[in-house]
Protein backbone atom coordinates (compact mmCIF):
# COMPACT_ATOMS: atom_id res chain seq x y z
CA UNK A 1 0.00 0.00 0.00
CA UNK A 2 1.10 3.37 -1.29
CA UNK A 3 1.85 5.76 1.68
CA UNK A 4 -0.03 8.86 2.28
CA UNK A 5 1.68 12.12 1.54
CA UNK A 6 2.19 14.69 4.62
CA UNK A 7 -0.93 16.49 5.30
CA UNK A 8 -0.84 19.89 6.36
CA UNK A 9 -4.08 21.42 7.83
CA UNK A 10 -4.27 24.82 9.01
CA UNK A 11 -8.14 25.59 9.17
CA UNK A 12 -7.33 27.01 12.58
CA UNK A 13 -5.44 29.85 11.49
CA UNK A 14 -8.50 30.87 9.55
CA UNK A 15 -9.23 33.50 12.30
CA UNK A 16 -6.02 35.06 12.87
CA UNK A 17 -5.29 35.59 9.52
CA UNK A 18 -7.45 36.86 6.48
CA UNK A 19 -7.49 35.22 2.88
CA UNK A 20 -5.62 38.11 1.17
CA UNK A 21 -3.18 37.81 4.00
CA UNK A 22 -2.08 34.14 3.36
CA UNK A 23 -2.66 34.76 -0.67
CA UNK A 24 0.22 37.85 -0.44
CA UNK A 25 2.23 34.82 1.85
CA UNK A 26 1.47 32.11 -0.67
CA UNK A 27 2.99 34.12 -3.57
CA UNK A 28 6.03 34.91 -1.69
CA UNK A 29 6.41 31.12 -1.07
CA UNK A 30 6.30 30.68 -4.45
CA UNK A 31 8.72 33.64 -5.01
CA UNK A 32 11.12 31.90 -2.56
CA UNK A 33 10.85 28.27 -3.96
CA UNK A 34 11.39 29.81 -7.34
CA UNK A 35 14.57 31.54 -5.48
CA UNK A 36 15.89 28.66 -4.42
CA UNK A 37 15.12 26.73 -7.14
CA UNK A 38 17.05 29.22 -9.37
CA UNK A 39 19.66 29.30 -6.94
CA UNK A 40 19.61 33.26 -7.58
CA UNK A 41 19.66 33.80 -3.33
CA UNK A 42 22.09 34.80 -0.78
CA UNK A 43 24.12 31.69 0.07
CA UNK A 44 23.23 29.80 -3.08
CA UNK A 45 26.84 27.87 -3.16
CA UNK A 46 25.23 26.06 -0.05
CA UNK A 47 21.97 24.46 -1.93
CA UNK A 48 23.05 21.04 -2.50
CA UNK A 49 20.66 19.23 0.50
CA UNK A 50 17.84 20.43 -2.47
CA UNK A 51 18.31 17.79 -5.13
CA UNK A 52 20.45 15.37 -2.54
CA UNK A 53 17.68 12.64 -1.84
CA UNK A 54 17.42 12.22 -5.82
CA UNK A 55 21.43 12.53 -6.68
CA UNK A 56 23.20 11.15 -3.80
CA UNK A 57 25.61 8.66 -5.42
CA UNK A 58 25.20 4.82 -4.33
CA UNK A 59 28.65 3.65 -4.19
CA UNK A 60 28.57 5.80 -0.98
CA UNK A 61 25.60 4.13 0.12
CA UNK A 62 27.35 1.02 -0.31
CA UNK A 63 30.27 1.74 1.52
CA UNK A 64 27.62 2.78 4.68
CA UNK A 65 26.53 -0.63 4.36
CA UNK A 66 30.04 -2.26 3.97
CA UNK A 67 31.29 -0.25 6.90
CA UNK A 68 28.43 -0.95 9.24
CA UNK A 69 28.21 -4.60 8.09
CA UNK A 70 32.01 -4.53 9.34
CA UNK A 71 31.73 -3.18 12.50
CA UNK A 72 27.95 -3.78 13.89
CA UNK A 73 29.12 -7.06 15.63
CA UNK A 74 32.63 -5.74 17.24
CA UNK A 75 30.95 -2.99 18.88
CA UNK A 76 28.07 -2.92 21.55
CA UNK A 77 28.46 0.20 21.53
CA UNK A 78 28.99 3.19 18.83
CA UNK A 79 29.47 6.73 19.94
CA UNK A 80 28.50 9.70 17.58
CA UNK A 81 31.11 12.60 18.13
CA UNK A 82 29.58 15.97 16.74
CA UNK A 83 27.48 19.26 18.17
CA UNK A 84 24.55 20.52 15.90
CA UNK A 85 23.60 19.92 12.73
CA UNK A 86 26.51 17.18 13.11
CA UNK A 87 24.70 14.85 15.38
CA UNK A 88 20.90 16.10 15.46
CA UNK A 89 19.50 14.52 12.43
CA UNK A 90 20.92 10.98 13.09
CA UNK A 91 19.57 11.48 16.88
CA UNK A 92 16.62 12.66 15.56
CA UNK A 93 15.71 9.34 13.19
CA UNK A 94 17.25 7.30 15.49
CA UNK A 95 15.15 8.03 18.76
CA UNK A 96 12.04 8.19 16.49
CA UNK A 97 12.37 4.66 15.72
CA UNK A 98 14.00 2.54 18.87
CA UNK A 99 12.27 1.48 21.69
CA UNK A 100 12.38 4.11 24.72
CA UNK A 101 13.68 1.40 26.58
CA UNK A 102 16.67 0.43 23.75
CA UNK A 103 19.39 0.79 26.56
CA UNK A 104 17.94 -1.42 28.94
CA UNK A 105 17.88 -4.77 26.14
CA UNK A 106 20.02 -7.51 26.80
CA UNK A 107 20.59 -8.59 23.33
CA UNK A 108 20.47 -6.67 20.01
CA UNK A 109 21.63 -7.14 16.13
CA UNK A 110 23.46 -3.77 15.88
CA UNK A 111 24.87 -1.20 18.26
CA UNK A 112 23.59 0.95 20.53
CA UNK A 113 23.90 4.70 19.48
CA UNK A 114 25.68 7.03 22.54
CA UNK A 115 26.47 10.64 21.90
CA UNK A 116 29.21 12.80 22.73
CA UNK A 117 30.80 15.99 21.19
CA UNK A 118 27.60 18.24 22.08
CA UNK A 119 28.97 19.22 25.89
CA UNK A 120 31.53 20.41 27.73
CA UNK A 121 30.57 18.76 30.84
CA UNK A 122 33.02 17.02 32.71
CA UNK A 123 30.56 15.34 35.12
CA UNK A 124 29.42 13.86 31.44
CA UNK A 125 32.79 12.40 29.90
CA UNK A 126 33.76 11.34 33.60
CA UNK A 127 30.45 9.15 33.20
CA UNK A 128 30.98 8.34 29.52
CA UNK A 129 34.61 6.75 29.85
CA UNK A 130 33.90 4.49 32.45
CA UNK A 131 31.00 2.45 29.99
CA UNK A 132 33.52 2.51 27.40
CA UNK A 133 35.83 1.28 29.33
CA UNK A 134 33.51 -2.14 29.95
CA UNK A 135 32.07 -2.21 26.05
CA UNK A 136 33.49 -2.57 23.24
CA UNK A 137 32.87 0.32 20.77
CA UNK A 138 32.99 2.10 17.84
CA UNK A 139 33.42 5.77 16.93
CA UNK A 140 32.10 7.99 13.96
CA UNK A 141 34.16 12.23 14.44
CA UNK A 142 31.78 14.20 12.67
CA UNK A 143 32.99 17.68 12.06
CA UNK A 144 33.75 19.71 8.11
CA UNK A 145 36.78 21.82 9.88
CA UNK A 146 37.70 19.19 12.60
CA UNK A 147 38.53 22.42 15.23
CA UNK A 148 35.18 22.63 16.48
CA UNK A 149 35.88 23.00 19.97
CA UNK A 150 33.10 20.65 21.74
CA UNK A 151 34.29 17.79 19.08
CA UNK A 152 37.40 17.81 19.05
CA UNK A 153 37.57 17.83 22.91
CA UNK A 154 35.87 14.75 22.45
CA UNK A 155 37.57 13.04 19.72
CA UNK A 156 40.93 14.02 21.73
CA UNK A 157 39.75 12.40 25.03
CA UNK A 158 37.90 8.97 23.42
CA UNK A 159 40.80 8.83 20.35
CA UNK A 160 43.12 8.52 22.97
CA UNK A 161 40.86 6.06 24.82
CA UNK A 162 40.42 3.73 22.20
CA UNK A 163 43.75 3.61 21.14
CA UNK A 164 44.89 2.66 24.78
CA UNK A 165 42.13 0.02 24.88
CA UNK A 166 42.81 -1.91 21.68
CA UNK A 167 45.92 -0.79 20.75
CA UNK A 168 46.09 1.89 17.88
CA UNK A 169 46.09 -0.53 14.38
CA UNK A 170 42.72 -1.99 15.96
CA UNK A 171 41.46 1.45 17.24
CA UNK A 172 42.19 2.67 13.60
CA UNK A 173 39.13 -0.13 12.24
CA UNK A 174 36.98 0.84 14.97
CA UNK A 175 37.18 4.63 14.15
CA UNK A 176 35.22 6.78 11.17
CA UNK A 177 35.49 10.27 10.28
CA UNK A 178 32.96 11.97 8.33
CA UNK A 179 34.71 15.36 7.41
CA UNK A 180 35.50 18.08 4.68
CA UNK A 181 36.53 16.61 1.26
CA UNK A 182 40.34 18.15 0.49
CA UNK A 183 40.93 20.33 3.79
CA UNK A 184 40.76 20.91 7.90
CA UNK A 185 42.37 19.19 10.75
CA UNK A 186 40.39 15.99 10.90
CA UNK A 187 40.81 15.54 6.96
CA UNK A 188 44.44 15.68 7.59
CA UNK A 189 44.38 13.13 10.41
CA UNK A 190 41.86 10.67 8.44
CA UNK A 191 44.67 10.76 6.08
CA UNK A 192 47.47 10.26 8.33
CA UNK A 193 45.64 7.60 10.55
CA UNK A 194 44.10 5.85 7.56
CA UNK A 195 40.31 6.26 8.98
CA UNK A 196 37.50 4.87 6.89
CA UNK A 197 36.35 8.82 6.07
CA UNK A 198 33.27 9.96 4.33
CA UNK A 199 32.36 13.89 2.66
CA UNK A 200 30.46 16.27 4.04
CA UNK A 201 29.55 18.17 0.35
CA UNK A 202 30.89 21.35 0.54
CA UNK A 203 27.32 22.91 -0.78
CA UNK A 204 25.36 21.17 2.43
CA UNK A 205 25.58 22.97 5.50
CA UNK A 206 25.78 21.17 8.72
CA UNK A 207 21.70 22.09 9.73
CA UNK A 208 20.82 20.71 6.16
CA UNK A 209 23.55 17.31 6.42
CA UNK A 210 20.88 14.67 8.04
CA UNK A 211 20.23 13.53 3.99
CA UNK A 212 23.95 12.85 3.75
CA UNK A 213 27.07 10.39 5.59
CA UNK A 214 26.27 12.34 8.25
CA UNK A 215 22.86 11.00 9.29
CA UNK A 216 23.27 8.03 7.06
CA UNK A 217 26.25 6.27 8.73
CA UNK A 218 24.85 6.87 12.25
CA UNK A 219 21.16 5.41 11.31
CA UNK A 220 22.67 2.76 9.66
CA UNK A 221 24.75 1.48 12.63
CA UNK A 222 21.80 1.80 15.04
CA UNK A 223 19.96 -0.64 12.66
CA UNK A 224 17.44 0.95 10.37
CA UNK A 225 16.85 1.30 6.96
CA UNK A 226 18.42 4.32 4.95
CA UNK A 227 17.45 3.15 1.68
CA UNK A 228 13.80 3.40 2.91
CA UNK A 229 14.85 6.96 4.13
CA UNK A 230 15.86 8.32 1.01
CA UNK A 231 13.39 6.80 -0.43
CA UNK A 232 10.51 9.33 1.23
CA UNK A 233 13.29 11.97 1.42
CA UNK A 234 13.15 11.71 -2.71
CA UNK A 235 9.31 11.71 -2.30
CA UNK A 236 9.62 14.60 -0.54
CA UNK A 237 11.86 16.21 -2.70
CA UNK A 238 9.67 15.79 -5.86
CA UNK A 239 6.12 16.77 -4.52
CA UNK A 240 7.57 20.25 -3.19
CA UNK A 241 9.91 21.10 -5.58
CA UNK A 242 7.59 20.82 -8.56
CA UNK A 243 4.13 21.01 -7.12
CA UNK A 244 1.79 23.88 -7.08
CA UNK A 245 1.47 26.15 -4.39
CA UNK A 246 -1.68 25.50 -3.71
CA UNK A 247 -1.11 22.05 -3.36
CA UNK A 248 1.83 22.04 -2.12
CA UNK A 249 1.64 21.61 1.86
CA UNK A 250 5.83 22.77 2.46
CA UNK A 251 4.82 26.06 0.41
CA UNK A 252 1.69 26.37 2.72
CA UNK A 253 3.77 26.17 5.92
CA UNK A 254 5.95 28.45 5.04
CA UNK A 255 2.75 30.93 3.75
CA UNK A 256 1.19 30.33 6.81
CA UNK A 257 3.66 30.34 9.40
CA UNK A 258 5.18 33.79 7.90
CA UNK A 259 2.01 35.31 7.98
CA UNK A 260 0.85 34.64 11.30
CA UNK A 261 4.41 36.40 12.17
CA UNK A 262 3.74 39.29 10.21
CA UNK A 263 0.90 39.58 12.30
CA UNK A 264 2.48 39.57 16.09
CA UNK A 265 3.00 35.76 16.31
CA UNK A 266 6.63 35.71 17.22
CA UNK A 267 7.13 32.17 18.67
CA UNK A 268 6.26 29.17 17.19
CA UNK A 269 5.96 26.28 19.57
CA UNK A 270 6.17 22.56 17.86
CA UNK A 271 4.12 20.25 19.68
CA UNK A 272 3.77 16.29 19.55
CA UNK A 273 1.82 13.31 21.53
CA UNK A 274 4.94 10.99 21.37
CA UNK A 275 8.03 11.06 23.22
CA UNK A 276 9.83 9.49 20.38
CA UNK A 277 9.86 12.79 18.57
CA UNK A 278 11.60 15.22 20.82
CA UNK A 279 15.05 14.92 19.17
CA UNK A 280 13.11 15.93 15.95
CA UNK A 281 11.77 18.84 17.98
CA UNK A 282 15.04 19.72 19.02
CA UNK A 283 16.27 19.12 15.15
CA UNK A 284 13.71 21.37 14.10
CA UNK A 285 14.42 23.85 16.35
CA UNK A 286 18.05 24.51 15.39
CA UNK A 287 17.33 23.95 11.52
CA UNK A 288 14.58 27.43 11.94
CA UNK A 289 16.59 28.79 14.88
CA UNK A 290 20.19 28.84 12.87
CA UNK A 291 18.36 29.70 9.44
CA UNK A 292 15.82 32.82 10.47
CA UNK A 293 17.14 34.50 13.34
CA UNK A 294 18.98 36.88 11.89
CA UNK A 295 19.09 41.04 11.28
CA UNK A 296 16.54 40.77 14.38
CA UNK A 297 14.43 39.09 12.29
CA UNK A 298 12.87 35.57 12.69
CA UNK A 299 9.52 33.25 14.22
CA UNK A 300 11.30 32.16 17.64
CA UNK A 301 11.37 28.05 17.22
CA UNK A 302 9.93 26.27 20.92
CA UNK A 303 8.90 22.79 21.47
CA UNK A 304 7.00 20.51 23.99
CA UNK A 305 6.00 17.37 24.28
CA UNK A 306 2.06 16.44 25.39
CA UNK A 307 0.45 15.39 27.35
CA UNK A 308 3.76 15.36 29.91
CA UNK A 309 4.21 19.03 28.97
CA UNK A 310 0.48 20.36 29.18
CA UNK A 311 1.25 19.83 33.35
CA UNK A 312 4.15 22.50 32.91
CA UNK A 313 3.71 24.48 30.43
CA UNK A 314 -0.33 23.92 29.28
CA UNK A 315 -1.40 27.23 31.66
CA UNK A 316 0.85 29.37 29.00
CA UNK A 317 0.27 27.80 26.33
CA UNK A 318 -3.64 28.42 26.92
CA UNK A 319 -3.69 31.69 29.01
CA UNK A 320 -0.42 33.50 28.53
CA UNK A 321 0.87 36.35 26.49
CA UNK A 322 -0.82 35.70 22.78
CA UNK A 323 2.52 35.46 20.68
CA UNK A 324 2.69 31.75 20.02
CA UNK A 325 1.83 29.36 16.91
CA UNK A 326 1.61 26.25 17.01
CA UNK A 327 2.19 23.22 14.87
CA UNK A 328 1.15 19.99 16.20
CA UNK A 329 2.55 16.96 14.80
CA UNK A 330 0.32 14.35 14.50
CA UNK A 331 0.67 10.34 14.15
CA UNK A 332 -2.29 8.42 13.19
CA UNK A 333 -0.80 4.82 13.65
CA UNK A 334 0.37 3.69 16.84
CA UNK A 335 3.33 0.53 16.85
CA UNK A 336 1.75 -1.74 18.70
CA UNK A 337 -1.82 -1.94 20.99
CA UNK A 338 -1.87 -1.84 24.60
CA UNK A 339 -4.99 -2.71 26.40
CA UNK A 340 -6.43 -1.03 29.74
CA UNK A 341 -7.72 -3.70 31.85
CA UNK A 342 -11.03 -3.52 33.63
CA UNK A 343 -10.73 -3.40 37.50
CA UNK A 344 -13.87 -4.11 39.81
CA UNK A 345 -13.42 -1.01 41.93
CA UNK A 346 -12.72 1.53 39.53
CA UNK A 347 -11.43 3.51 42.69
CA UNK A 348 -9.15 5.14 40.11
CA UNK A 349 -12.09 6.03 37.78
CA UNK A 350 -10.96 4.81 34.85
CA UNK A 351 -13.22 1.69 33.92
CA UNK A 352 -14.65 3.93 30.88
CA UNK A 353 -11.77 3.75 29.02
CA UNK A 354 -10.86 0.05 28.79
CA UNK A 355 -12.36 -0.80 25.41
CA UNK A 356 -10.33 1.90 23.93
CA UNK A 357 -6.47 2.00 23.07
CA UNK A 358 -3.88 4.18 24.37
CA UNK A 359 -4.03 5.65 20.78
CA UNK A 360 -7.37 6.23 21.06
CA UNK A 361 -7.20 8.13 24.23
CA UNK A 362 -3.91 10.15 23.57
CA UNK A 363 -5.88 11.63 20.00
CA UNK A 364 -8.74 12.29 21.97
CA UNK A 365 -6.64 14.64 24.40
CA UNK A 366 -4.88 15.90 20.83
CA UNK A 367 -7.97 16.64 19.58
CA UNK A 368 -8.95 18.65 22.97
CA UNK A 369 -5.92 20.64 23.50
CA UNK A 370 -6.10 21.70 19.82
CA UNK A 371 -9.30 23.02 20.02
CA UNK A 372 -8.66 24.75 23.89
CA UNK A 373 -5.36 26.39 22.59
CA UNK A 374 -7.51 27.50 19.79
CA UNK A 375 -10.71 28.35 21.97
CA UNK A 376 -7.24 30.35 23.89
CA UNK A 377 -6.14 32.44 20.98
CA UNK A 378 -2.98 30.26 19.61
CA UNK A 379 -3.05 29.49 15.64
CA UNK A 380 -3.06 26.19 15.35
CA UNK A 381 -1.65 24.20 11.96
CA UNK A 382 -1.39 20.41 11.90
CA UNK A 383 1.12 18.18 10.28
CA UNK A 384 -0.42 14.92 9.90
CA UNK A 385 1.50 11.74 9.45
CA UNK A 386 0.44 8.15 8.73
CA UNK A 387 3.22 6.56 10.94
CA UNK A 388 6.67 6.63 12.08
CA UNK A 389 8.82 4.47 9.99
CA UNK A 390 12.07 5.45 7.72
CA UNK A 391 9.87 6.22 5.03
CA UNK A 392 7.44 8.82 7.15
CA UNK A 393 10.77 10.62 8.79
CA UNK A 394 12.70 10.85 4.91
CA UNK A 395 9.74 12.94 3.94
CA UNK A 396 8.80 15.09 6.79
CA UNK A 397 12.96 15.75 7.35
CA UNK A 398 12.87 16.74 3.74
CA UNK A 399 9.50 19.07 4.03
CA UNK A 400 10.85 20.88 7.26
CA UNK A 401 13.57 21.61 5.23
CA UNK A 402 12.57 22.93 2.41
CA UNK A 403 9.90 25.16 3.92
CA UNK A 404 12.77 26.49 6.16
CA UNK A 405 15.01 27.01 3.23
CA UNK A 406 11.50 29.17 1.30
CA UNK A 407 10.66 30.73 4.45
CA UNK A 408 14.08 32.37 5.13
CA UNK A 409 13.74 34.06 1.66
CA UNK A 410 10.01 34.70 2.27
CA UNK A 411 12.01 36.44 5.36
CA UNK A 412 14.40 38.37 3.18
CA UNK A 413 17.53 36.85 5.22
CA UNK A 414 20.05 34.49 3.80
CA UNK A 415 18.70 30.90 5.38
CA UNK A 416 22.53 29.20 4.77
CA UNK A 417 24.63 31.24 7.19
CA UNK A 418 25.27 31.34 10.86
CA UNK A 419 27.27 34.91 11.56
CA UNK A 420 25.56 35.01 14.99
CA UNK A 421 27.48 31.43 15.78
CA UNK A 422 30.76 32.95 16.47
CA UNK A 423 30.37 35.90 18.92
CA UNK A 424 30.25 33.07 22.00
CA UNK A 425 33.29 31.56 20.50
CA UNK A 426 35.30 34.28 20.37
CA UNK A 427 34.77 35.33 24.23
CA UNK A 428 35.24 31.91 25.28
CA UNK A 429 38.84 32.14 23.23
CA UNK A 430 39.68 35.12 24.80
CA UNK A 431 38.68 33.62 28.82
CA UNK A 432 40.42 30.57 27.87
CA UNK A 433 43.78 32.51 26.84
CA UNK A 434 43.65 31.08 22.86
CA UNK A 435 46.03 32.63 21.04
Amino acid sequence: MTKKNINFSSKLVENFITYNDFNISLQQAEQGRQTLLDATGAGNDFLGWVHLPSSLDTEVLQRIHSDVARLKDRCSLFVIIGIGGSYLGARAVIEALQSEFEAMRSKRSFPYIIYAGHTLSEEYYSQLLPILDSNDYGVAVISKSGTTTEPAVAFRIIKHHIEQKYGKEEARQRIIAITDAQRGALHTMAQQEGYSSYVIPDNVGGRFSVLTPVGLLPIAMAGYNIDNLLAGARKAESLYTLLPADENAALQYAATRNALYNKGYKVEMLTNFIPSLRYISEWWKQLYGESEGKEHKGILPHSLCFTTDLHSMGQYMQDGERMIMETVISVASAKAKVAIPHDEQDLDNVNYLEKKSLNEINHCAEQGTIEAHHDGGVPVMKIELEQIDEETLGHLLYFFEFACGVSGYMLGVNPFNQPGVEAYKKNMFRLLGKK
